[in-house]
């Protein structure tokens, strides 16, 4: 689980990637905890992709923020995901995801070189 992006060669996971059903998850994880640990480099979070689906997912940034101070590995946090989001919410936002932003999926996996 990456957490340090400052080598500009390691890489948030793809937001394609999916954990308990839900496209953007390991995405998100991975860099909300480099910003908690002030690793994130030039990485945003909460960028506007993260805020399309945590509004799609019905939480907030900072309630996701507490649950990763709880739940520090990807089947934890997808637990606490799918106890705290429907899942006609998960999918709203992985179809908002494939459907309006595919273009951005699309152009963060050909900046950091994920396989085609």
């Amino acid at each position: 689980m990456p957490t340090d992006f400052r080598d500009g060669r390691t890489f948030p996971r793809r937001g394609r990637d999916e954990a308990a059903g839900a496209m953007w998850l390991l995405r998100v994880f991975d860099k909300a905890r480099a910003a908690a640990a002030g690793t994130i480099f030039d990485y945003i979070y909460p960028c506007p992709m993260d805020q399309g689906v945590f509004t799609r997912w019905g939480i907030s940034a900072s309630q996701f923020e507490r649950a990763i101070a709880r739940h520090p590995d990807d089947d934890s946090i997808a637990a606490w995901l799918t106890a705290n989001v429907t899942p006609d919410k998960i999918r709203a936002a992985n179809e908002w995801l494939t459907n309006e932003k595919l273009e951005n999926l699309d152009r963060q996996d050909r900046e950091e070189g994920a396989p085609g």
